[in-house]
């Protein structure tokens, strides 16, 4: 089967989310100038760089009350930070709780139950039970092709791990279930891994 995206694929739903996968989600957590908690998981997500560390995420609709984009990045806009919570496989019903297109006014923190905890290097909550939290400094949001389709990229100012995942030195997500996005209503969980050696 071949198909072009601008003539439509003629299968009963979309393949794309289902051959780039599995992708990593990031649970981001803002705040908005007013102090308004949010969070909401993202599936475009992804590392771009080591040195200084940086990440990005994608954000790709709208909501009624923000304007051209979601709370995430409107909040992102505002004050320029944001935190990226790593989600662990007995996290996933809050993670879909976060995911509604819930009013700018709703603490997706508190309707999903989650217990809050500081950032250290930046003003904004973060999953206290989160395996790993990525605190970030915005450095630019770009505005791609699409109505609605921005990515922001982020420096990386503060890192928190979760003592019982470091395994002889190594961040270990066997120990919590690393959870991934595929296509369609599909996730899956990070439970077998293995190494290669580059070439030299």
């Amino acid at each position: 089967m071949f198909y072009q995206p601008k003539d439509g694929h003629g299968l009963p739903h979309n393949p794309f989310n289902a051959v780039v996968a599995p992708r990593p989600i990031g649970w981001i957590s803002t705040r908005g100038a007013d102090g308004q908690d949010n969070l909401a998981p993202y599936s475009f997500f992804n590392a771009v760089a080591y040195e200084p560390p940086q990440v990005m995420f994608a954000s790709t609709s709208v909501k009624d009350d923000r304007g051209d984009t979601k709370d995430s990045v409107a909040n992102i806009r505002e004050t320029g930070v944001f935190a990226v919570n790593i989600v662990g496989f007995d996290q996933k019903d809050a993670m879909n709780r976060t995911s509604g297109l819930w009013a700018k006014s709703v603490d997706e923190f508190d309707d999903a139950g989650l217990e809050k905890a500081a950032c250290e290097t930046i003003e904004c909550s973060r999953v206290a039970a989160a395996p790993a939290t990525l605190e970030c400094r915005m450095t630019q949001i770009l505005k791609i092709e699409g109505a609605a389709n921005f990515v922001v990229f982020g420096e990386v100012t503060g890192v928190h791990l979760a003592d019982d995942c470091l395994v002889d030195g190594r961040f270990d997500v066997t120990r919590f279930g690393l959870l991934a996005r595929m296509g369609y209503l599909d996730y899956a969980v990070v439970r077998d891994v293995f190494s290669l050696k580059r070439p030299e």
